[in-house]
């Protein structure tokens, strides 16, 4: 494991060391309130920067409106620990608020939470992506005397079962909640179109990182889903296209329907922006169609090679 961000810009090295800072005293007073003493005893083991910032590959594209994200590992001491809604959405809004302020941070944070249990389990079984994150990822904070185990190999035949079964399952269901989308749209039913077709996205973009790194993360967050999957394959970053207010209003709306689409009335969508995500949304299912069906037949190949 790595720990330099020599790589990095010095403006970039000091929100990263204010982004641990936040993420360590918003977790630490959820657990002030806590009346469990095993609880109260957790702690964050190691904070690990991976993805575009740690490769050293990070776009900030204002033409284009894209900016790569901060992407973080937080490591627990315990699985109960991992539960975003109940030990982290504090920190998720304080960043958040962080951003929207400007003055400490710039830069978007996604971050994922797993066990260090978990991920010694995983990194055994040798799952793609926290092997990636080992070999590849920046520690910006660790408590000593708790190491990663050597990641192990996966064998191909399992790999190539995994991510068939993954594909399989996953775009059997995308395919039913799109066709849910479409009878909702035909009878007018628009704020149900609008989460059927959330939930249809969603379901794709978990199918593509499932069947690509055997992991997805326990996520509705449709912006998080795809900071992960789109640098897997650089066409899925024109799925979502954003040089008009019309293209970003359509998109906010897809995103926040898994909520507000069922328990909001003041929740809204027109005709026009149903047809358009319901457009982009076939774009993205045809697109991980064929990401998927092509990392199938790479794993087949590499399979038959090694027999």
């Amino acid at each position: 494991m790595k720990n330099s961000l020599d790589h990095l810009p010095a403006g970039k090295r000091r929100e990263l060391e204010f982004v641990v800072e936040v993420l360590q005293h918003a977790f630490a007073n959820v657990l002030a309130t806590r009346q469990s003493r095993v609880l109260k005893a957790g702690r964050i083991l190691k904070i690990i920067l991976f993805g575009s910032y740690a490769r050293g590959d990070w776009v900030e594209d204002a033409v284009g409106r894209y900016f790569s994200d901060y992407d973080l590992l937080i490591v627990v001491s315990d699985e109960r620990l991992t539960d975003v809604l109940e030990f982290w959405e504090p920190a998720e809004q304080r960043l958040l608020a962080e951003l929207s302020a400007g003055q400490q941070l710039r830069t978007p944070v996604n971050f994922i939470v797993h066990s260090l249990a978990d991920l010694n389990e995983q990194l055994s079984r040798g799952r793609y992506f926290f092997v990636d994150i080992v070999r590849d990822g920046i520690a910006l904070m660790e408590t000593p005397g708790h190491p990663f185990v050597q990641p192990q190999p996966l064998a191909p035949a399992t790999a190539l079962e995994e991510a068939r079964e993954f594909f399989e399952t996953g775009i059997a269901g995308a395919d039913r909640r799109s066709e849910v989308a479409r009878f909702d749209i035909a009878r007018g039913f628009s704020n149900e179109a609008a989460f059927d077709l959330h939930q249809t996205a969603e379901q794709l973009y978990s199918t593509l990182l499932l069947s690509m790194t055997l992991y997805t993360p326990k996520s509705h967050n449709l912006v998080r889903l795809r900071r992960l999957a789109e640098p897997l394959d650089t066409r899925l970053t024109e799925v979502w296209p954003s040089e008009t207010k019309f293209q970003r209003r359509a998109f906010e709306l897809l995103r926040a329907a898994y909520v507000k689409a069922r328990y909001s009335r003041h929740f809204k969508i027109s005709a026009d922006e149903l047809a358009w995500i319901q457009e982009r949304v076939s774009a993205l299912q045809g697109l991980v169609r064929e990401i998927c069906e092509a990392r199938i037949t790479s794993l087949d190949s590499a399979l038959a090679n090694s027999e």
